[in-house]
């Protein structure tokens, strides 16, 4: 049986965002041993993938550190035995070990991330307005690269699950709405002020429940503040982990995201998005798995976008992509998907 190891540490989102391309693949090539190998808190995300699919664990912090952790890794990979390597990252950590399977003789490619194109979409002057490749299409080709043609047909994780969910299950004539209004960077993140009055004006919709997902001590101390002020709203921050928060996700009637993690995980639900876009645009090639461009909520102006990341400083100072963005706007596209 040909092996494959599937390389994408980073962040969160960016892992979430292969599960579509991997699930694609164990499906169209049973017989392909395939071993994604990222951070351990991205295991569950591919917990209910196809049985041909492994997870292994790169503790990049603490064993496997540097150079000298990086040739542990292959060791306990036993990296000898793969027959190809899909490098969905092409960072620093991912081109050593990529060479290293060179070395070995075996079939190595790479994700082209598009930096040019993502370059003359953000720059400040004469920017070309046009859809990147989306970061899918970019793992499909690292794999096309190696012989693999996949067609990807993913809908959610829970396709095939048959365990019930028994610490949250929503009542038939409730509607659940996901709220994670935090993210990495200041250019991604709606004023935690509006995206209060979205979290007021929902509350006082009937048979309405509110979910609020967030990481950290500082999110978690808002979204707890929040969860005891507003009426049928529950903050799962600190509660929770990965795993119960796709359980929960997965029964959502909308999810309310920035552009982040969390609108990956709802994506990889089959659970719609509202996302909410400031200095960050869909056209970068991010916008969650069969998210509808419509869901997202964005100010047409003439500097945006200005990051590919978000993590750039605003150029007007004054973040008018996010500010200008009504809670009405918010509610509005929430309730046009609840209908």
């Amino acid at each position: 049986m040909a092996k494959i190891l599937i390389i994408r540490f980073s962040a969160l989102g960016d892992v979430a965002m292969t599960v579509p391309i991997v699930h694609a693949l164990a499906t169209s090539y049973p017989t392909l041993n395939i071993t994604v190998l990222s951070r351990s808190m991205c295991q569950p995300l591919f917990a209910h993938l196809p049985n041909n699919v492994h997870f292994s664990i790169a503790d990049l912090h603490g064993k496997h550190k540097g150079i000298q952790g990086l040739n542990v890794l292959l060791k306990d990979l036993d990296y000898r035995s793969f027959d190809y390597v899909a490098d969905f990252h092409n960072v620093l950590r991912s081109k050593w070990l990529r060479w290293k399977f060179f070395q070995a003789e075996k079939k190595v490619a790479a994700i082209n991330k598009g930096r040019y194109g993502k370059w003359m979409l953000t720059r400040k002057k004469c920017k070309r307005f046009v859809q990147q490749k989306t970061s899918f299409d970019r793992y499909a080709d690292v794999l096309a690269k190696l012989g693999f043609a996949v067609q990807p047909t993913f809908t959610s994780v829970f396709d095939n699950v048959l365990k019930p969910i028994t610490e949250w299950t929503k009542p038939t004539d409730s509607h659940w709405i996901g709220i994670a209004p935090f993210a990495k960077h200041v250019g991604k993140i709606y004023p935690i002020d509006k995206m209060e009055q979205v979290v007021k004006l929902l509350s006082q919709q009937n048979n309405t429940i509110l979910f609020f997902f967030g990481a950290g001590n500082s999110e978690r101390t808002v979204l707890e503040d929040w969860g005891k002020r507003y009426k049928n709203s529950v903050s799962l921050a600190g509660k929770s982990n990965l795993t119960k928060d796709l359980e929960v996700i997965n029964q959502l009637d909308v999810m309310v995201s920035m552009d982040s993690a969390n609108m990956h995980l709802a994506s990889l639900t089959g659970t719609p998005v509202v996302s909410i876009w400031g200095a960050t645009h869909p056209y970068a090639g991010f916008l969650g798995w069969k998210q509808k461009e419509e869901n997202a909520v964005q100010l047409d102006l003439k500097c945006r976008p200005c990051s590919v990341f978000g993590n750039k400083p605003c150029h007007r100072s004054d973040y008018a992509c996010l500010n200008d963005i009504t809670p009405e706007m918010i509610v509005e596209r929430i309730n046009a998907n609840l209908k």
